[in-house]
Order: C-alpha cells, then structure tokens, then sequence
C-alpha cells in the first residue's frame, strides 16, 4: 500500500508537468491586486504567518486557487466575495502578477519547535522529511512536486515552497491532515502525505522549508 501511494504520486506528477500554463499578463494584474496588499503586501510577500506568501508561487497553481475561492470550492474566510466581480481574465492577470514577484526567504526558524529540545534536531529531520520523505510511513519526498530547491514546478501547478511562512505551511498540512482542506485536483495527494506525518514532522518539515530558496 505504501508502495503503491508513491507510484501514484509520481505518476500524477509525470502527468500534470505536461498540462499548459495559465496565460495572464503581470502589468494589467498590477491594477488588479490593490485590494490583496493588506494581507499580502504590495508585492505579494505577506509579513504575518497566517497569510501566505504569494510571490513566484507559479501562476497556473495561482490561478486554481483564485479559481477555487471565487466559485467557494476553498473557503477562505478572510476573501468571501472578494473576487465576485473578477473575470477569470482577471484571475489570470493578477496570478501572473505575484508569480512574477521576487519571493523573499523567512529563512528556518528556531521557534515554536515545540517536542525538540536541540532546534538543530528539528532542523535535520524536516530536512530527511523533504528530501527523502520516510519509507517506514509511506511518505514520500517533498522534491518531487516541489522540487530539491523548493521552486515547485510551474507546468504541473505544484507551488513553489520555498522562503514561505513555516507557520503557514503547518496549518495547511495540518488541515490536509484533518481533512479541512479538500479542493483541487491534488488535494488528495497532499491529504495522503499529511495522514502519514505526525505533528512534529509536520512542524519540522515546515521549519525546514520556509529556508529554502
């Protein structure tokens, strides 16, 4: 069963590096996005943990996300009926906007590291996690969606990780983990990973990320 989940997750990502990428223009997305700068900044580099870094994410996994809080299929509490009178023109525009942002780098912290008593443990084993995953569980690396420097891959749609809030990536893997997040086509492929990560890997892989670049 292990065995069979990580032949699924490559296949899957053979398979969606070959779809097209979502065709927006970056300079009328600028215009677009003044209502998003109090929660993500102007140049999409949010400050606060709790809002995610949307620069150089990718703009096709932009794009679905957009896509997703405006028909309410990702209920974002904070983005209700923001996007209504967005065209998909207009998704496609400002999602090629941030994608074309410089992403800054948290760089990983030693903070909240909570059930690690040397911060350089947490560090070595989020490490492990992304780059090997962990056999004995089933799960599988991080770098073959998301790449070894945490860039993601564009084509795919897979997002770029690298340099985001670790407290953002562990609530999303803690809501994949519950179940909480379910849109998107790959929501089930990170719902699988989550399941077979305990919290503390969680935490640990998500320290490790946020200092990649």
């Amino acid at each position: 069963m292990k065995k069979s989940f990580l032949t699924i997750i490559c296949l899957v990502a053979t398979f969606a590096a070959t779809q097209v990428l979502a065709a927006g223009d970056a300079a009328a997305g600028k215009n677009k996005v003044a209502m998003c700068a109090g929660c993500h900044a102007n140049d999409g580099n949010s400050m606060v943990a709790a809002f995610p870094k949307l620069a150089g994410l990718g703009e096709k996994y932009l794009h679905r996300q957009l896509q997703g809080i405006k028909s309410g299929e990702r209920v974002i509490v904070e983005m209700t009926g923001l996007l209504d009178a967005n065209s998909d023109q207009d998704l496609q525009d400002m999602a090629a906007f941030y994608d074309s942002q410089q992403r800054t780098i948290a760089g990983a912290q030693e903070i909240s590291l909570i059930g690690y008593s040397d911060p350089a443990e947490a560090l070595e084993l989020g490490e492990n996690l992304y780059r090997a995953g962990n056999l004995k569980t089933g799960v599988p690396s991080c770098t073959g969606c998301h790449s070894p420097a945490g860039t993601g891959n564009g084509p795919a749609g897979y997002p770029a990780l690298g340099g985001q809030h670790a407290g953002y990536i562990e609530s999303q893997l803690l809501k994949y983990q519950s179940g909480e997040r379910a849109s998107g086509a790959n929501a089930k492929i990170m719902q699988g990973v989550a399941e077979r990560l305990s919290n503390k890997e969680i935490k640990a892989v998500a320290n490790y990320i946020s200092g990649l670049n």
